[in-house]
């Protein structure tokens, strides 16, 4: 599936081609924090097939507890996460499914590092709903 990135204020703009069947949702506590979220949707892309268009986004390097290196890229001026990628000759990036045009075609498909899930984040159908704030 072909698709198109953007950060939120549309400075920085990729496309790439990705399967459907690589999304996953990750509890692990980096990407809590680096997403500010309860976990981070995220699907892979090949390298081959990954382009920026537009912008030149800026980097954070994190250093997993196994020694992991990892490329966090984000808008320098909205802020938004867009990607992450090996520091070196990335086989593939990991897009940010919320920052895709055509995310509602792309749910999780597995769930990692699912021991540090937030609890109330399985389930919200018991939350009430407002269609806008």
């Amino acid at each position: 599936m072909h698709v198109q990135g953007r950060c939120h204020c549309g400075q920085i703009t990729y496309e790439a081609d990705v399967d459907p069947a690589e999304v996953s949702a990750c509890h692990c506590t980096d990407c809590q924090m680096l997403c500010g979220s309860a976990y981070r949707v995220s699907v892979r892309a090949p390298s081959a097939t990954f382009r920026l268009l537009t912008g030149q986004p800026r980097t954070y390097v994190k250093v997993a507890d196994s020694g992991a290196r990892r490329v966090h890229a984000f808008c320098g001026d909205c802020g938004t996460p867009t990607y992450a990628c090996a520091p070196d000759d990335p086989p593939t990036y990991s897009l940010r499914v919320g920052c895709l045009g055509q995310r509602e075609a792309l749910g999780p498909r597995r769930q990692i590092w699912y021991r540090s899930a937030v609890p109330w984040s399985q389930d919200l159908r018991s939350v009430p709903q407002v269609d806008r704030q």
